[in-house]
């Protein structure tokens, strides 16, 4: 019996501080315990399809949005603080929170990249799927990301490109639309892209391109640049790339800005 309550104080004298000590945020507040009612849900002002709504907020929310839902274990230090460090760096890069305020360039980025990790499995993280095991990514998932994905960049006017490429432009656009994965000088979730106009496909040393690519045998020329931008998938099947420019003066500006970027 003595020895039972001599376990009990000490959990208790460890359990006590451990709870407090959640109260002091080196990573700032995260709000793991906000009331629900306070917060935005996920993408609710934003024209997102039900279905997809459904998956963001089964399988990103708990890091990637304000209405987190913070396990009993996170009321505890240090497991808060490594909890509220991954999510306000998750919140940095995507708040679905906060959808509405993207614009649409930053939107369509944002869709790519969540059906890019979705498909790939590096999302969400292996440490959180162990414990939630319910949050991974179903085929039925990866359809429905892919048609909201690819659906909306679609609806965008086709109309042809009525002006030469400009380099120019081009950048304007890249800087808008690519630099969420890409750069020119260095590898990001995308190889670096200084270069790639004249380079065969997969060809950056170290980078860990899929290997569709790898076996692609393709140049990076004024056509297949076109074909890439315009649908990935149809050009290098089961490619990573679910990134796609359907505006055909977006894309030959592009291209022209690759190209003023061939030789440097």
């Amino acid at each position: 019996m003595r020895k039972l309550r001599l376990v009990g104080w000490a959990t208790a004298l460890a359990i006590v501080p451990s709870f407090l000590l959640a109260r002091v945020h080196p990573f700032a507040d995260a709000g793991l315990y906000a009331n629900p009612a306070t917060t935005h849900r996920v993408a609710e002002d934003a024209s997102v399809p039900l279905d997809v709504r459904a998956v963001l907020s089964a399988k990103c929310a708990d890091c990637h949005s304000s209405q987190t839902s913070a396990p009993v274990y996170g009321r505890f230090a240090p497991i808060s603080w490594l909890l509220e460090r991954d999510i306000n760096e998750a919140r940095k890069r995507m708040n679905l929170s906060d959808w509405a305020s993207y614009t649409p360039e930053q939107q369509d980025t944002l869709k790519s990249k969540i059906l890019q990790q979705a498909r790939s499995g590096q999302m969400p993280l292996l440490q959180y799927r162990v414990l939630h095991w319910s949050t991974s990514i179903t085929p039925a998932d990866i359809q429905t990301l892919t048609a909201w994905a690819h659906g909306s960049a679609f609806g965008a006017s086709a109309a042809a490109a009525t002006l030469p490429g400009d380099a120019a432009r081009g950048q304007m656009v890249f800087e808008k639309r690519c630099t969420g994965c890409h750069s020119l000088t260095t590898d990001r979730e995308g190889p670096r892209l200084q270069g790639i106009y004249g380079r065969p496909a997969g060809s950056i040393a170290g980078f860990p391109y899929s290997t569709a690519v790898l076996h692609a045998h393709a140049v990076w020329n004024e056509e297949s640049l076109d074909r890439w931008l315009t649908e990935p998938d149809s050009f290098i099947a089961n490619s990573n790339m679910d990134f796609r420019v359907p505006k055909p003066q977006e894309r030959k500006d592009l291209i022209a800005y690759f190209k003023q970027n061939s030789s440097r």
